[in-house]
């Protein structure tokens, strides 16, 4: 019976490990879809992004220096675009979207910020822009040289 009684605990607690969610969190992310296919595999309408230019070069600053650019886009698609997120590639370089749908024909900007605070030597750092595009995810990229302070020298 005592054997029995610890085969029966121990299903219990594989079974209860393995229906836990490791996130905690069951909802959808804008990460998890990479194509126009719903988690339910229903068709969501996609819609396309065309920036002016995907990439900026700085220049040359002095480290410490914040570098400000806004990346012109379009909505080039047939239907409305909505970008659920912009992430930078590291803390030093934040990302401002749009939060609200953009009409088929009309533009939009991405702001982004990079600073270079200790970020000595050459630069190159980039936004992903996560969308109902197909791809689903767009880059832009700023990229530069960062020189040392002079006046630490």
């Amino acid at each position: 019976m005592k054997l029995f009684t610890s085969v029966a605990l121990a299903a219990t607690i594989c079974i209860s490990i393995a229906s836990c969610d490791q996130k905690g969190d069951a909802r959808v992310t804008p990460d998890m879809i990479t194509n126009s296919q719903t988690a339910t595999g229903e068709s969501i309408p996609t819609s396309d992004i065309t920036f002016e230019k995907d990439t900026f070069d700085f220049g040359t600053v002095i480290e410490g220096e914040k570098v400000v650019h806004a990346f012109t886009f379009t909505n080039t698609g047939k239907y409305d675009l909505i970008i659920s997120k912009a992430v930078g590639s590291c803390g030093c370089t934040v990302p401002e979207w749009p939060k609200e749908p953009i009409r088929p024909g009309k533009t939009g900007v991405i702001d982004v910020v990079f600073d270079s605070d200790r970020r000595v030597g050459k630069a190159m750092k980039d936004v992903t822009i996560y969308a109902n595009t197909e791809p689903a995810t767009r880059k832009v990229v700023l990229s530069g040289f960062v020189k040392g302070d002079p006046s630490e020298e």
